[in-house]
């Protein structure tokens, strides 16, 4: 009787010691298509699920956006809100700009980034490129230079058109460019940001849809997206010691609850449990 416990108490210890050991299991999202990356690795790709299927970016489009306001803009420059710009459909999300305001471009981005204000992105487009459409010529220049070469971008902003499309593996791939980019980070890692105008004199207060920024240990950006054909998308960053990872989830399932968080923390977990493995 003695032996059969014993025996049954070592096989216990080496199911134990075997699941420690064990590699974490990748896991399973309910997004269509999704993608997990780390950052500054010759091997950069951790998951993939439908990663190179043509989808809707909805507003993580404005992660480029933003990305070419810093490289090619000045922070301090003072933008004149358009007519064109402030004009918004009830429906989009929107900072509240009105024809004729003046904020400097640092301010601008941060609502365009904060609460994903369509008639900040179409403010920036005009203030960068001149014009929308040149803007979105030069966004689409940049996403051939990343090699994000299933990308193209008709909008600043995301809504939804037939010539703007992304995949999972693109956003990573510019999301890890971008988020290298100093001032990046300024714009996409605090959950609360004050946006200052200069015409009228005033300032407001405004909360960025990333829900990860409060919930996700070590999280530092970057974008959400909805809109009805794009579904449910989030592109989340987080950084643990040097370790930086990218977790991109498209059309994330919205049935009962929005499973874009629990997709990314999944997916972010998943990482950070197989990289520090490794060590």
């Amino acid at each position: 009787m003695r032996v059969r416990i014993v025996s049954f108490l070592f096989v216990i210890l080496l199911a134990v010691q075997a699941v420690v050991g064990a590699a974490p299991l990748a896991p399973e999202i309910s997004a269509e298509a999704g993608y997990l990356m780390v950052v500054d690795s010759a091997n950069p790709m951790l998951f993939g699920k439908n990663q190179d299927k043509i989808m809707y970016p909805a507003s993580t489009t404005k992660i480029m956006t933003l990305l070419l306001a810093l490289e090619k803009g000045d922070l301090n420059s003072v933008v004149t809100v358009s007519p064109k710009a402030a004009s918004c459909a009830d429906d989009e999300s929107r900072l509240g700009l009105e024809a004729g305001n003046q904020l400097m471009l640092r301010e601008l981005l941060k609502g365009m980034m904060a609460v994903s204000g369509n008639d900040a992105a179409k403010a920036v487009a005009e203030h960068i490129g001149g014009s929308i459409d040149d803007f979105v010529d030069m966004m689409n220049v940049k996403a051939n230079k990343l090699g994000a070469v299933h990308t193209h971008f008709s909008n600043p902003h995301g809504l939804t058109d037939n010539n703007h499309f992304t995949t999972a593996r693109d956003l990573a791939i510019i999301t890890s460019y971008a988020i290298k980019q100093k001032g990046f980070i300024d714009f996409v890692a605090k959950q609360e940001q004050t946006v200052t105008f200069i015409q009228p004199s005033m300032s407001i207060t405004v909360h960025n849809t990333n829900k990860l920024l409060k919930t996700y240990w070590g999280a530092n950006g970057v974008k959400t997206g909805t809109t009805e054909a794009a579904g449910n998308c989030l592109v989340a960053s987080a950084k643990r010691g040097n370790i930086q990872l990218i977790a991109v989830v498209l059309n994330a399932d919205d049935t009962e609850k929005d499973c874009r968080w629990q997709d990314a923390s999944d997916l972010l977990d998943y990482g950070f449990a197989k990289l520090i493995e490794k060590k």
